[in-house]
């Protein structure tokens, strides 16, 4: 297998192992659009990488995590409705983050490779950086994970409980930010949201249980990224569209089995 390959592997897999568990708390709180005003904000932050000369990656995860903050402030105001306000930041991130980038024609910036990915691209560097990332998020995401699903089923009792909800409610968004930024490099801001929503989406077909459907999302993201990965190296196809695609037809063939049907 050539170096390049290898590393793409490695790296997808890594991603999609930690989109599993993540992507199942957006399922069952519906919050992909809220994925997606974090993936296009990840634009902006290419832009602002640039412009101040720093690691890209790096301001794509500050820029995430601001946008988080904000948004889990703004929410908890409930001065404007939430899909409003996530439609309006949404836009607003990706138009920014596009004209900025119009700026920097001259330094030969790849806006597709930052649009739907660049998977080949990634090199051992870029291999460490998600490694931290996602070690980071799920050495948070074990103490966290029965508060957040307390959360899940319902707010009013998990407080009663002495969980703190708008603490939990921004840390989750927070981790979520996290995994968008360093998964920009796999699937691109306009299908990172993807990545998250139908491995989670088709996991929760089998699934009798939270954590169950959690390591058989992440199993099932992987599965897509290897099946990405194949498809885009025998037909030359693009790499993060492979995988969105990939993923989907596992979604829709799990369709197939009947609602009876459950792991275990």
């Amino acid at each position: 297998m050539a170096d390049f390959l290898l590393w793409a592997w490695l790296g997808g897999l890594m991603i999609a192992a930690i989109a599993g568990p993540l992507g199942s708390f957006m399922v069952w709180r519906r919050m992909a659009y809220f994925g997606d005003t974090l993936a296009h904000a990840a634009l902006l932050g290419v832009a602002l990488g640039l412009l101040l000369q720093v690691n890209i990656s790096l301001a794509v995860v500050l820029v995430c995590l601001l946008l988080a903050l904000l948004l889990s402030t703004l929410m908890h105001t409930r001065l404007i409705a939430t899909d409003t306000l996530l439609g309006i930041l949404s836009h607003a991130s990706l138009a920014l983050g596009l004209v900025s980038l119009s700026i920097f024609d001259h330094q030969n910036v790849d806006l597709m490779g930052f649009l739907f990915g660049d998977l080949l691209a990634i090199g051992v560097q870029d291999i460490i950086w998600i490694a931290l990332a996602c070690g980071l998020v799920l050495a948070a995401l074990v103490p966290l994970w029965r508060p957040l699903l307390a959360i899940t089923v319902n707010e009013e009792l998990a407080q009663v409980e002495g969980i703190n909800v708008a603490l939990m409610r921004t840390l989750l968004m927070v981790l979520v930010a996290v995994v968008i930024a360093v998964a920009m490099k796999v699937v691109g801001v306009l299908l990172i949201t993807s990545l998250l929503i139908i491995p989670a989406a088709a996991a929760r077909r089998l699934s009798s249980s939270p954590e169950q459907m959690a390591v058989l999302a992440s199993l099932l993201g992987m599965l897509a990224v290897s099946g990405g990965l194949a498809l885009s190296w025998f037909y030359d196809t693009p790499t993060g569209p492979s995988i969105v695609l990939i993923a989907s037809a596992l979604f829709f063939l799990l369709f197939c089995f009947p609602r009876s049907f459950r792991l275990s």
